[in-house]
This record gives structure tokens, C-alpha cells and sequence, in this order.
């Protein structure tokens, strides 16, 4: 399973990128892979404040319910709306169309993992 290098990880298993103070956030394809088919998301409130490290929503598959930890700080500006019609993108395109909300950072996330150190940790998960 690749990782992509230019995104940065948590260890709940969650992906962020970081564009002009904007962060798009989104769960791994470990993470989907683990709990199979998604039926339902919940992302944040638009307009809501997430925390890093804190749950901001959740995913409901076929085996499990799933909190969402954000992995950085600020003002939830968008949640991706065609997840409620289609939540199984994220099993199929975690990284592009299965992302799950944006963020306008309050501050620069400091703990995020590399690539190379994520795939490390979900190589230690198998």
C-alpha cells in the first residue's frame, strides 16, 4: 500500500496537506482498508472550531463507527458534500475525492508524521 510523500499523517491514521493556510484533511487508505465498506460520514460543522488531537466527526462502515480526530487547529470552511451521496469514495480515492473537510489553520500543526514515518507505524499495525 503506497503512501503519498507529500502529505503529512497522524497516528489515528488520518492525512492532511497544508496550502496557503488551508488544511484538507482526510482518513488513509489503512484506515479505510481496516474498516471496509463506508456507509456514512459525519464530517465537522462548517463554521464550527476543530482542535488537533480532538474527534471533529465520524465514519460509519459496515463493521464499526469511527471517530475522526483533526489533526490540526482552526475554522472548519468546507466539508465534502458529495460524500453524503457517495461515502464509499473514501474506500476507493482516499486521497483525492474521499477527502473530508478543509480547515483555515489557527496555527501550524506541529506533530504530524512524515510519510516515511507512517508507513513505519501501519507496517508495525500488520
Amino acid at each position: 500500500m503506497s503512501v503519498p510523500t507529500e502529505l503529512g499523517y497522524t497516528a489515528k491514521h488520518e492525512w492532511v496537506v497544508i496550502e496557503d493556510g488551508i488544511a484538507t484533511v482526510g482518513i488513509t487508505a489503512f484506515a479505510a482498508e481496516a474498516l471496509g465498506d463506508i456507509v456514512f460520514v459525519e464530517p465537522p460543522e462548517v463554521g464550527g472550531e476543530v482542535t488537533a488531537g480532538e474527534p471533529a466527526g465520524e465514519v460509519e462502515s459496515t463493521k464499526s463507527v469511527s471517530e475522526i480526530y483533526s489533526p490540526v487547529s482552526g475554522e472548519v470552511i468546507e466539508a465534502n458534500e458529495t460524500l453524503e451521496d457517495a461515502p464509499e469514495t473514501i474506500n476507493s480515492a482516499p486521497y483525492e475525492g474521499g477527502w473530508l473537510f478543509k480547515v483555515r489553520l489557527s496555527e501550524e500543526p506541529s506533530d504530524l508524521l512524515s510519510a516515511e514515518e507512517y508507513t513505519k507505524l501501519i507496517e508495525g499495525e500488520n
